[in-house]
């Protein structure tokens, strides 16, 4: 089994080599290697320890020195390297109280999360995997090193982890490691919302965001994100679905391309109905207002997870609008890109795609005619130039002052006005018209 390593990490291992420790790349980097996927970053564990790694390299940073790792700066690049370590006992259930150095590579491989992610590699003794690592990552199966309980019981991320790589690699959990996340679900409380917010970002962005299913299966979900099990067991006796309204999310999300704002729309934008739910006379569900509600709580949940004020704007607008309905002609499409905003109409249009195709096949065709017209109009729109937002209006709140307009709220509520008559009709764009339409009393 050979490796092609970057020349980079080829002089820090020789370079440790040479100097009489041994070294390897560890981790994510040979399993991405082994399924012939470029690695995201390299990482190196070594017998040297972090003085002596320090001393060999003339730009290093201490980057967590107390568990042993030096980051090695080459060129702009850093690469990580590790000394081999035992972990001792975990008191919070993410971090060790203390890490023991030790020469023994075994023991080091030991202590890792997944088989997958326990393996090593250099040009000398070639790939070493003494937990069968390679013949999991041939058969697609995520399994714990050793006893998957003491695993999930020393750091409760690996839970997530296990859930995420499994999605990111289209691979299933093996029967043990499944049950003994059962058993330590509620101990992801310990880990921090950042943490969470990561892991589920790469799960929802990776090839399979339908694997949130396997979180809900085994009460992760239960745990940081209890509004999807509601989804699960909210029924949708309604001609336009033929499933519950959590397998629909899950189906909607498969639907979109992976991009982290599109993913996360589609993961909430139905997550009001619960609260929304009604039957009329003939036993036929509605949600009217899901729309809202849902976006309320998009917000909530996304600033609960600690994600960034931009991606908890655009997620919760879109969220907002995604049921928006809009009709196919032109004057419609520009107030409806003019409201949602220039940016994320496109985006929007994604969305109800992405909600169409977990629908039933009810009236399928004309929905899937109804939106390529809303497609093809806002292209036409977009070619043509036509005026969307007060940015794009021919007159400002300066001009209107100069036409006599006090500054104002009044000055705001007439530029909004226009900017009505140029949605109409984008013809009317020219300061000469807009000036002329002024409120009478100005």
């Amino acid at each position: 089994m050979i490796i092609q390593l970057p020349e980079d990490v080829r002089f820090i291992i020789h370079t440790l080599q040479d100097a009489g420790h041994e070294a390897y790349a560890v981790g994510g980097c040979v399993r991405d290697s082994l399924l012939s996927r470029t690695p995201d970053d390299w990482d190196i564990t070594t017998s040297a320890r972090p003085e002596e790694t320090k001393a060999l390299f003339r730009r290093t940073i201490d980057t967590g020195i107390q568990h042993g790792t030096v980051t090695v700066m080459l060129k702009k690049n850093g690469y990580e390297v590790t000394t081999y370590r035992v972990d001792g006992e975990y008191e919070d259930g993410r971090h060790p109280k203390e890490v023991i150095f030790t020469a023994n590579l075994i023991e080091d491989l030991k202590r890792r999360d997944f088989t997958i992610n326990a393996m090593a590699y250099n040009e000398e003794s070639g790939l070493v995997d003494a937990f069968s690592g390679k013949k999991d990552l041939e058969e697609g199966i995520i399994r714990c090193v050793g006893d998957a309980d003491e695993r999930f019981t020393e750091d409760a991320l690996r839970i997530m982890r296990a859930v995420r790589f499994s999605a990111q690699l289209g691979f299933f959990m093996e029967e043990k490691t499944k049950t003994a996340i059962r058993g330590h679900a509620e101990n992801l409380r310990k880990v921090s919302a950042e943490r969470i917010q990561t892991e589920l970002t790469k799960l929802v962005t990776s090839p399979h965001p339908e694997y949130l299913r396997s979180a809900w299966e085994t009460g992760i979900t239960a745990v940081f994100l209890p509004e999807f099990d509601r989804l699960m067991c909210t029924p949708q006796k309604n001609p336009h679905h033929c499933l519950n309204v959590g397998e629909h999310t899950l189906r909607a999300m498969q639907a979109v391309r992976p991009d982290k704002i599109l993913r996360l729309a589609m993961l909430f934008h139905d997550f009001g109905k619960p609260d929304c739910a009604s039957a009329d006379e003939n036993g036929t569900d509605h949600f009217h207002g899901h729309g809202a509600v849902s976006s309320k709580m998009a917000e909530e949940i996304l600033k609960r997870l600690r994600y960034d004020n931009d991606t908890i704007d655009r997620v919760r607008e879109l969220v907002y609008w995604h049921d928006m309905e809009i009709l196919p002609e032109k004057r419609a499409v520009r107030r409806a890109a003019s409201k949602v905003g220039k940016e994320l109409f496109p985006l929007l249009l994604e969305v109800k795609q992405a909600d169409l195709a977990a629908q039933s096949d009810y009236q399928r065709p004309q929905k899937e005619e109804w939106l390529r017209s809303l497609h093809d109009i806002y292209e036409q729109i977009q070619e043509e130039g036509d005026c969307l937002s007060l940015k794009d209006l021919a007159v400002t709140g300066r001009d209107l002052i100069a036409a006599g307009m006090k500054p104002g709220p009044q000055l705001g509520q007439t530029l909004q006005n226009l900017l009505q008559l140029v949605l109409e009709d984008p013809s009317r764009n020219s300061k000469e018209y807009l000036l002329s339409n002024l409120p009478k009393e100005t």
